[in-house]
Formats: structure tokens, C-alpha cells, sequence
């Protein structure tokens, strides 16, 4: 996509060497998500290129994202033209199935085990924010940072690929808590129930991720990628299949070794 097509998402994309940064770029709404955000989301993920090793993302301004635009709730209330999720409410089931999986899109490429997603979240993440946090690898907050999943709240549930991730990160019961009582959880609980990696003051929350980016990038791309793709699903997988998807990876990463030894 071009810079533009990406700024009318409300998104920037910038790509140095083997990291992209993905930036939600409405501050003056909280980096509120659209539609049209999600498509683009699932536009990047088609086309990042395969050299990219880590892929961040943040929120212009003071926050994460505020989650949904609420003013594309109402299609009556829309401006027109924009594509709203009130839109939703005129589809058939399938029609609405359809567009949902087509929105997910722009969450499940950052599962990715090409590179390794990072979310850098300050303030709040709050309904698709938080889902699009909880999509990333990895997250780092500052300590001004809330979390919540809004959407029982609205009479909806998180439909944006969120709750498996939150299930593995705290559990079935505390996952449960957390949606349905949509309340808000703080960067130190987060941090302490496992949702985040670490909390740190907002003043270093950017030096904490480049520091994190660099030891990432510091190994042979294949070995974290490699692992990636072994640690992905591995709470479901038998025993058995996990070591023979262990070997197997581990003769690709020993050709590879031999090749760059020379």
C-alpha cells in the first residue's frame, strides 16, 4: 500500500532494514480503529517483505488505541461513504461472518513466524486495542498503560482474534473475568498475571523495545522463526508430534548453520 492509501487507513508503515513499524496514526481520537483500518492491517501483513524480522506496533500520541471509532457503530450516524461497522447490522449471517473473517485479517498476520510482533503500548488499549495488543508476540508497556476488553460492555464479544491469545496468556477463568466484566487492568497486573512482558516508566518505554529489537534480531533469522513455528501450538500438540517437529526444524537449522560456517 502506498503512504497515502495508508494515512486515509490512519496508519503509517516504516521499514528499516529488517524491522517494520506499524503505527496507528488518529491521535486526535486515541487511535480509535476502523474498518478500513483493519482491511489496510490485513494488506500489510500480504505485503511485508520477507527480509522484515520484527514488526512493532504503537499508537500515535499518549495512547495505544481507544479501540473502536464508536461514531461507525450507527450507520445512521456514519459519515457517508465510510464503511461502518453499523453496516454489519443490514448483512445475512453469512454476509456478516464473511466480513468479520476479512477484518481478522488485519490481526492473525502478526502471528506470523516469519518475524516476531511486538506491541508497545502506552495508555490505553481498550476492546480491539487491547485485541490487536493481545495479537502481537510480545508486549511492552509503560506503566501509564490500561488494558480492557469493552465489548461485553457494548452487548458484543471480542471477535477480532483476541480471546485465544488472552486464554493462553492468564488462564480460562481470568479470561473470563476480564471480558466479562469488562473491567480495566493495569500495567502492573498485567504484568503480574502475564499478559505483558514488562512495565517500565513511559520515558523508557522506547529505549526498552529498541533494546528488545536488537537482541531479537541478534541470532540467525531462521533460528527465531524456527521457534516461533515450535512454540506456536505447542500447549496442544502431543508429545509426540512436538519432538518430531523439533528435530525436523533442528536439521534445517543445522544445514543452514553449516551453509553460513562456510
Amino acid at each position: 500500500m502506498s503512504p497515502d492509501e495508508l494515512a486515509a487507513a490512519g496508519l503509517r508503515l516504516d521499514v528499516d532494514a529488517v524491522v517494520a513499524t506499524i503505527t496507528l496514526d488518529r491521535p486526535d481520537v486515541r487511535n480509535a480503529q476502523t474498518p478500513a483500518m483493519w482491511r489496510a492491517l490485513g494488506r500489510i501483513g500480504e505485503e511485508l517483505p520477507d527480509t522484515v524480522r520484527v514488526v512493532v506496533v504503537q499508537g500515535a500520541g499518549s495512547s495505544f488505541s481507544a479501540g473502536l471509532d464508536r461514531t461507525l457503530m450507527d450507520p445512521r450516524t456514519a459519515p457517508e461513504g465510510v464503511e461502518s461497522v453499523g453496516d454489519l447490522f443490514g448483512m445475512s449471517d453469512e454476509e456478516m461472518a464473511e466480513t468479520i473473517e476479512v477484518y481478522q485479517r488485519g490481526f492473525t498476520f502478526l502471528r506470523d513466524p516469519r518475524f516476531v510482533s511486538i506491541a508497545v503500548v502506552r495508555g490505553h488499549a481498550v476492546g480491539a486495542g487491547f485485541q490487536l495488543a493481545l495479537s502481537c508476540d510480545l508486549r511492552v508497556l509503560a506503566d501509564d498503560a490500561l488494558l480492557c476488553m469493552k465489548e461485553s460492555a457494548l452487548g458484543l464479544v471480542p471477535d477480532l482474534t483476541g480471546t485465544k491469545p488472552l486464554v493462553e496468556c492468564v488462564g480460562y477463568a481470568r479470561a473470563l473475568e476480564i471480558c466479562a466484566t469488562a473491567r480495566t487492568v493495569g500495567a502492573a497486573e498485567a504484568v503480574q498475571i502475564g499478559l505483558a512482558l514488562t512495565a517500565v516508566p513511559a520515558e523508557e518505554l522506547d529505549a526498552t523495545v529498541a533494546d528488545l529489537v536488537v537482541a531479537l534480531t541478534a541470532p540467525l533469522a531462521g533460528a527465531v522463526s524456527e521457534t516461533k513455528g515450535l512454540l506456536l501450538g505447542a500447549a496442544q500438540r502431543p508429545l509426540e508430534e512436538q519432538r518430531r517437529l523439533e528435530r525436523e526444524a533442528q536439521v534445517r537449522r543445522f544445514r543452514e548453520v553449516a551453509q553460513f560456517l562456510g
